[in-house]
């Protein structure tokens, strides 16, 4: 019998490796870290701009990971934080530079070219059967935990 816990976990963390290797390479060709880069795509995908707040959230890492980031890309001058309406600069809207954008571009590329590489082998309707699968069993997972370690016994707040 297959042990699905080890088959997915180990398919899964070598598919994570390979994606913060192509990270990692296109960020250090701009003395940046494989992190920027989730920061530079999520960008790269909401032209009106997202606030430290969005992105944290979008990229799935801590606010201080985020706000180190985004100073890094600003003095690198990728991105430029746009002034803000009011006193409440944690909202104000981040927007790629155009060097940002070409950055984005060539990011974007590398890993179109890893997916349809790494996808080669599936038709387009496994292809949709694998994300819409993966999506699942994502949410099911997340139920999972979420019944069996609530808010109120896991110190991360049930996450």
């Amino acid at each position: 019998m297959e042990n699905r816990f080890d088959t997915f976990t180990s398919s899964i963390l070598e598919l994570n490796r390979i994606v913060q290797r192509v990270k990692d390479c296109e960020m250090k060709k701009l003395g940046l870290k494989g992190a920027h880069a989730m920061v530079l795509y999520q960008l790269g995908r909401a032209p009106e701009g997202l606030s430290a707040v969005q992105l944290t959230d979008r990229c799935r890492e801590d606010k201080a990971a985020i706000s180190r980031a985004l100073s890094q890309l600003v003095t690198k001058g990728l991105v430029r934080k746009t002034a803000p309406d009011s006193g409440r600069a944690y909202r104000t809207p981040f927007l790629l530079t155009e060097a940002g954008t070409q950055v984005v571009a060539q990011l974007n590329a590398r890993v179109e070219a890893l997916f349809a590489k790494g996808g080669s082998l599936l038709s387009a309707r496994q292809r949709a059967d694998f994300y819409e699968t993966l999506e699942l069993v994502v949410r099911g997972a997340e139920q999972c935990v979420a019944d069996s370690c609530g808010a109120d016994r896991c110190p991360e707040g049930g996450r």
